[in-house]
């Protein structure tokens, strides 16, 4: 029997072709390939190699970049009970034989669509998550990382991977050149793969905000996703024919204290809009810090605190999120507007100074 000749009793043909290719010990047995079969054909010089301590290449020629993420997760996957069909859990899309396992890193990244990370076939390893209760080693080009709580992983190319926020920290915590940190969270950015307010989530969770060379990125990036921000509240204004309002103000009671910068404000309708960039509201993994939690609702009060006083004055307030800008610019444009029509039902405003930012 050559090692193209399916096998018995259960023929492969309901698999995909990376399924095909890559299969566990178990998963051979159950198709009605003995042990001491295996054994041989995965001797030096045989059909059929160890990829990965009991998961085996069904060709002698080197893995495709395809093989070697479906053997990553294939060793990293909970084992279940042969015969035991497994369903995947709400929220979790992948496909059951990855039972709690989720590409990350650098091999994420690529997934994902990142230019500026290695071909997968170019990766030194391979990084999964996996239950923190694991107990499960690296081996060979895998490195199984532990974490409390699993992200939701999304569907790539039908392989769970972590989301871009998660796979960028698990990436940039073994990495040390600082240009190399840079790149991939200004891609990160600028292909619009997520908010910068997303990523320094991460990085905080990850506690990795005390590394200088990753500070120095996260402040670039901090920047360019403000000014990449900006450039669709320009063009919002500009595309949906909304009044030009005065950009990048701060405003002042006369003679008395500051009230706040904005970032656009239409005086004679008493509307402002401010961008908000702090970091999404999400539940915190198990064993976070509770000061992250702490500066998180010291930041929505003070938030919440200007917006109230401008209010108080007369002056209503529209915050938007970049990423709102970023997928749906026309319903922001559409809220805007409606500030601005609705002014004319509202009492007049207080007098404030309107000064440049």
């Amino acid at each position: 029997m050559t090692h193209n000749t399916p096998l018995s009793p259960r023929p492969l043909r309901h698999l995909s072709d990376v399924r095909r290719r890559v299969l566990t010990a178990a998963q051979l047995r159950a198709h009605g390939v003995p042990t001491a079969e295996l054994t041989e054909r995965c001797r030096p010089g045989g059909p059929w190699r160890e990829l990965l301590p009991h998961v085996i290449l069904l060709h002698p020629g080197p893995p495709t970049g395809e093989e070697r993420l479906h053997g990553a997760l294939l060793y990293a996957a909970r084992a279940t009970e042969p015969g035991v069909p497994v369903q995947p859990t709400a929220g979790s899309p992948h496909r059951p034989q990855y039972q709690e396992a989720v590409l990350t890193g650098l091999a994420a990244l690529t997934l994902h669509g990142f230019s500026s990370t290695p071909a997968l076939t170019g990766l030194d390893h391979v990084d999964i998550l996996v239950p923190r209760q694991r107990r499960l080693r690296s081996a060979r080009y895998v490195r199984v990382l532990r974490t409390s709580a699993l992200p939701v992983p999304q569907t790539v190319t039908g392989l769970p991977v972590a989301p871009v926020p998660r796979a960028l920290a698990d990436a940039v915590a073994e990495l040390t050149d600082a240009e190399e940190v840079r790149r991939l969270l200004t891609e990160a950015v600028r292909g619009g793969h997520c908010e910068p307010a997303a990523v320094v989530r991460e990085l905080t969770l990850a506690k990795l905000l005390n590394r200088p060379h990753v500070v120095d990125a996260v402040d670039a990036l901090l920047a360019e996703g403000r000014s990449i921000a900006e450039d669709r509240l320009y063009r919002m204004v500009r595309e949906y024919g909304l009044p030009d309002p005065v950009w990048n103000v701060d405003l002042r009671l006369p003679g008395g204290p500051h009230l706040g910068g904005l970032d656009a404000y239409w005086p004679d309708q008493a509307v402002a809009v401010e961008l908000d960039t702090r970091a999404p509201r999400q539940g915190r993994r198990q064993g976070q810090e509770q000061g992250q939690g702490q500066d998180d609702d010291a930041l929505w009060s003070e938030y919440a605190r200007k917006r109230e006083h401008l209010e108080r004055l007369g002056i209503t307030v529209v915050y938007i999120t970049p990423r709102k800008l970023r997928d749906s610019l026309e319903q922001q444009a559409a809220v805007v507007r409606t500030a601005l029509m609705a002014s004319g039902d509202r009492d007049p405003a207080a007098y404030v100074v309107v000064l440049p930012r």
